[in-house]
């Protein structure tokens, strides 16, 4: 396992967001392919661990400098799962802190949320039942250690899963949908619509609440920091990037050996990629692999930098 990388400082994040958001928002139909060491090569050494693995994998990478892009299944529909967890805490951010009161407004749960969510490594500590998170602390639990629990408080207090959908949509995403709580939503059958993306959505819509305009800077700054501090795919996409990169991302498990992780990652020196790395495979019992995700990223590296 590769170590993690030096972070930029959120000065640098902020300024690598505003030169990148216009090159990271374009459509993908303006986007340059990848030459073919990078985009031919790769795609056909994708099929080879499609094949492998047994497993439908989708991805998409933008270089935010060039526009070059990597695509392979973009444009098909994944499950969701918990990758939904920066939408949620984007929208909090975004639609419910004004006045920076929300962020710091102390929230109370029960055991049984916990159990109803499926667990919650920080929201189902006793300590924590007995007094309480921050909206603030819920966003980072809920990011950066994955919490179903904080994740599900934080949908309470948008309203349920459908002001997620609409999230997505005033950002110009016309295709993510969240349609139920966890831990439904990680049902992941293969026919099933609600509780999807597709790569290039989801890439695009992460794009532009870390280095767009879609939030406040004060915001994106908060949000960027928890996805720095995610403690979830040091076996996935971290794995399969340069130890020097830093990398702000999300995770996502389901049924169906469902694996996936969305992010943006800085090698040094350079502007951001944008990476997403959906997968799935045709068993529901299937189990995950998350060498599948590291190897695809190790792939997405070399073929853009």
């Amino acid at each position: 396992m590769k170590t993690p990388g030096a972070v930029p400082s959120r000065r640098a994040l902020l300024t690598a967001g505003a030169g990148a958001a216009l090159a990271a928002a374009l459509p993908a139909g303006a986007a340059r392919a990848a030459s073919p060491r990078g985009e031919g090569g790769v795609v056909a050494r994708l099929r080879a661990l499609e094949d492998e693995y047994g497993a439908r994998v989708g991805v998409y990478e933008r270089d935010t400098a060039t526009g070059r892009t990597v695509l392979h299944r973009a444009g098909e529909r994944f499950p969701m799962c918990s990758v939904f967890k920066t939408l949620a805490a984007a929208a909090v951010l975004r639609d419910l802190d004004h006045d920076g009161t929300e962020l710091a407004r102390r929230v109370f749960w029960t055991r049984q949320d916990v159990t109803d969510a499926g667990g919650g490594d920080v929201t189902g500590r006793d300590e924590n039942i007995a007094g309480g998170l921050t909206v603030a602390e819920l966003c980072s639990a809920a990011i950066a250690r994955s919490d179903n629990a904080a994740a599900n408080l934080l949908l309470r207090r948008l309203g349920g899963p459908a002001a997620v959908t609409r999230f997505c949509r005033s950002l110009g995403d016309r295709t993510t949908r969240l349609d139920r709580w966890e831990p439904a939503l990680n049902s992941a059958e293969p026919w099933r619509v609600a509780d999807t993306t597709e790569p290039r959505a989801i890439a695009l819509t992460y794009a532009r609440l870390s280095l767009g305009d879609a939030l406040a800077p004060r915001h994106r700054e908060l949000l960027n920091g928890w996805l720095l501090a995610n403690t979830t795919s040091a076996t996935r996409l971290r794995a399969g990037l340069s130890g020097d990169w830093a990398v702000a991302d999300k995770t996502g498990a389901g049924a169906y050996g469902t694996n996936n992780n969305v992010g943006i990652a800085w090698p040094p020196g350079r502007a951001p990629l944008v990476l997403a790395v959906l997968t799935t495979m045709p068993e529901a019992a299937a189990v995950r692999d998350d060498t599948l995700i590291a190897r695809t990223a190790e792939l997405l590296a070399d073929a853009l930098v």
